[in-house]
């Protein structure tokens, strides 16, 4: 009977492995950019950060302990050193793949940190293991600059599974559009035209603003911004802000908005401020060629008749007024069903001499 070499006695002393097969072991040693496992087989096995992570700049030491217990994949019986090139990377990315198989077949919404922003869209990794979300499928909005995604956990779901051909694509768009729409249908119905709500302005154009309800955006018309004039919407809001809106009117998926909440109509005491007789000051708004239309308060005009503006003929009202122009008139008219009010400048002169009593004073003298 032949004596058995040493080399001999010592492989059966110890376990056999293979290339590709899962082995436990103990972390024996760890430096800054590999580990050391005692696998129970001839030579030790060693994980370099590479198979490791593929963070490049992960210090081992801070995530691996003398003593913990791992599994990992065999890569190499030998590395050229006599130790066991392991992968742990590998193995938790297969790992991570059977759980995106999982998720992918049960529809199940995924929550990563985005661990890279590319040109085309966004990588996260679950376990190891990549998805790609393309630009498209990141956000229901269109967005040119995805950077603000970058180590943000967001969630997601996986529409394409082929991990053979590398192609693992994730879809966080059908999130927000489902959410949305579920967001819209409790919106709707919760709201009434008449309620006081809260929203951001999300929008603001020269014919209005559009106000995020949380669910649904509404219109606030230019029209409705004020009781009195706006000019230029843009002057006046502010993307981002927060603002309280009246519902004026709900027609489909359509809301109108106002901010003339009718305890601040200013015609409500309109028949006391501006009954006739009263003299009133105002700002000259705008002018036509028979009058001018003069502030009294933002959301109260009224008409001074190019025929009231003075005792002395007045061609228009541009050759003795301007825009701006402060002045001071007289109630003559007011119509509270049209909302109609009208002054006059001229029964505020003094009247003029006539003619029989300047011809006495020239004889006296």
């Amino acid at each position: 009977m032949s004596e058995l070499s040493f080399e001999q006695m010592l492989d059966e002393t110890f376990k056999t492995i293979r290339n590709g097969e899962v082995v436990e072991g103990t972390v024996i040693d760890v430096k800054e950019d590999e580990i050391i496992l005692n696998i129970d087989y001839k030579a030790d096995g060693i994980i370099t950060r590479n198979e490791y992570s593929n963070d490049q700049n992960l210090d081992l030491r801070e995530v691996v302990h003398v003593g913990d217990t791992m599994e990992a994949k065999v890569l190499k019986l030998n590395d050229g050193d006599g130790q066991v090139l392991l992968t742990y990377k590998r193995l938790a990315a297969d790992k991570g793949n059977k759980r995106l198989e999982e998720a992918f077949e049960n529809k199940e919404v995924l929550k990563a940190k985005v661990t890279q922003v590319l040109d085309g869209g966004l990588s996260v990794v679950i376990d190891e293991a990549r998805v790609f979300i393309p630009a498209s499928l990141v956000s229901d909005t269109y967005e040119k600059d995805l950077t603000k995604y970058q180590d943000q956990e967001i969630e997601f779901v996986i529409t394409e599974f082929n991990p053979r051909r590398r192609r693992v694509i994730g879809d966080r768009k059908q999130l927000l559009l489902a959410k949305k729409e579920e967001m819209k249908k409790e919106l709707f119905e919760r709201i009434h035209a008449g309620d006081v709500v809260e929203g951001t302005i999300k929008n603001v154009t020269d014919f209005g603003a559009f106000i995020d309800l949380g669910g649904a955006d509404g219109l606030l018309h230019i029209s409705e911004m004020s009781w009195g004039r706006v000019e230029n919407p843009k002057k006046v809001f502010k993307t981002g802000d927060t603002i309280k809106v009246l519902i004026k009117e709900i027609n489909g998926d359509k809301i109108a908005l106002s901010l003339k909440f009718e305890d601040q109509n200013p015609w409500l005491h309109a028949s006391e401020k501006y009954a006739v007789g009263n003299v009133v000051e105002g700002k000259i708004a705008r002018m036509t060629d028979f009058g001018a239309f003069i502030e009294l308060e933002p959301g109260v005009d009224a008409l001074l008749h190019v025929s009231q503006i003075s005792r002395a003929h007045v061609e228009k009202p541009s050759d003795v007024l301007k825009v701006g122009q402060e002045i001071t008139a007289k109630v003559v008219d007011f119509n509270g069903e049209e909302k109609k009010i009208s002054l006059s400048m001229k029964v505020l002169e003094p009247a003029q001499e006539t003619s029989s009593e300047t011809e006495e004073e020239a004889t006296e003298e």
